[in-house]
């Protein structure tokens, strides 16, 4: 009898497992016996079969659990990798309130940036139409011999409109519609990335407070670099110098430190550390100094056109009143020649400023500028700091910032050997 149950006990348990895998039901009938002694039945031990069936109940539990970390050596309670605490639920609906605001955002500046573009169309053609018929008002009092009645009231309605002209090129230059709507794109596309990153760390799961200071922090310093409202909070579209722009909060990291030797170390090693040393180099001197300078020229020619814009339409108004005078004949055609000419060119001015869309090129350099300011410090704030274990694995920051640059592993890499020999090469001659 005991041989039986013995036997029965092997079956039973092997069938169970296999079962448990399946998930079929399935029956076994014994028909074998085996002779055991009674005295081994005592002594008789499963070790294997124990520790298979522990491991399978575990990885059960762990598949039907979203939230779990790797146990800690000599723990071997379930129950021990799920963490599920009311602080780490509470960082959860922190990061989606976050995302919930993120997206309002997203909503907020793509509806602004259409607004402000049509801004720029409406503007542009509303200023190029009062500005050409006020010159053709010029033309036909100069050239007509109408009384002074008619003659009257084409030179006060070319003035007006000459004036109007003036006032609304004077307020769009200022403010700049076709560059406010590049800023709001600037914004929607850092607030769609801020989203995704968020999503991609709930998403791998175990989010931290730090993660919901820093989600934060990014959120405050976009609303910061890109404002939505116009009074009091915007932009200075003509600064005295130019700069990169920064929308993204000021990185903590210090105390720089190498690594000092070859041994790779959290996907970190010294020959990767001295690529990307050589990496921020060639931001700061070649990328981001190119942008930079095409953005001084984008200004000047923007402080050009915005200022020869309401001249020439002011000239063009004093012209339309001198337009006709019957004291000196010459003043009349010269006050013609200025109204027609003037208003022209008024409008060849707008179109080039605001049709060009110069206001717009000036942002787009100075947001490039900005992108590699970033990855310079992005990259920076990884070298500098002493704890390698703190940093972004080396092997993914050096990924990410291949991409951002749009190249190849291989290619970056070549990227960085020939700045250090354009370096050295520099060092030899001077």
């Amino acid at each position: 009898m005991a041989t039986l149950q013995a036997t029965t006990l092997l079956c039973s348990s092997s069938s169970s497992s296999f079962s448990s895998k399946t998930n079929r039901p399935r029956s076994i009938t014994t028909r074998a016996s085996i002779n055991i002694p009674k005295h081994a039945l005592s002594s008789l031990s499963l070790p294997k079969l124990q520790k298979r069936v522990s491991n399978v109940e575990e990885f059960e539990f762990r598949i039907g659990t979203n939230n779990y970390t790797q146990t800690h050596p000599g723990d071997t309670s379930p129950l021990s990798s799920y963490e599920d605490s009311p602080s780490h639920r509470v960082v959860i609906a922190k990061l989606y309130a976050i995302m919930d605001s993120v997206a309002d955002r997203i909503e907020m500046h793509k509806n602004i940036c259409e607004q402000r573009n049509n801004w720029n169309t409406l503007l542009l053609t509303s200023i190029n139409t009062i500005t050409l018929a006020a010159t053709t008002m010029v033309g036909i009092a100069a050239t007509s011999s109408a009384d002074g009645t008619a003659l009257l009231s084409l030179k006060m309605s070319s003035t007006l409109l000459y004036l109007a002209a003036t006032g609304m090129l004077v307020m769009m230059n200022k403010i700049q519609p076709s560059q406010l709507a590049e800023e709001q794109r600037n914004a929607t596309r850092l607030c769609k990335q801020l989203h995704s990153q968020i999503k991609t760390t709930i998403a791998i799961g175990n989010p931290t407070t730090r993660d919901v200071t820093e989600a934060m922090e990014k959120v405050l310093a976009i609303d910061k670099a890109f404002p939505l409202p116009l009074l009091g909070k915007m932009l200075e579209k003509f600064p005295s110098a130019v700069e990169p722009a920064v929308w993204w909060p000021q990185q903590r990291r210090k105390q720089a430190k190498g690594l000092g030797n070859g041994m790779y170390k959290n996907g970190w090693s010294e020959r990767l550390e001295k690529e990307m040393k050589e990496i921020v180099g060639v931001l700061g001197k070649h990328d981001k100094a190119d942008y930079i300078r095409l953005g001084k020229k984008a200004l000047k020619i923007n402080k050009v056109l915005a200022v020869s814009g309401p001249v020439l339409t002011g000239l063009a108004a004093v012209g339309s009143v001198l337009v006709g005078n019957s004291s000196s004949p010459t003043v009349g055609a010269l006050g013609s020649i200025l109204g027609i000419v003037a208003g022209g060119m008024a409008s060849v001015a707008n179109t080039l400023e605001h049709g060009g869309q110069v206001g717009m090129v000036f942002e787009l350099y100075r947001s490039n500028a900005g992108i590699f300011k970033e990855m310079e410090e992005y990259i920076t704030s990884n070298l500098e700091e002493k704890d390698v274990e703190r940093r972004e694995n080396g092997e993914i920051l050096e990924l990410k910032v291949a991409l951002q640059l749009g190249r190849s592993l291989s290619g970056l890499r070549d990227r960085a050997d020939k700045g250090q020999h354009d370096e050295e090469f520099g060092s030899k001659l001077f």
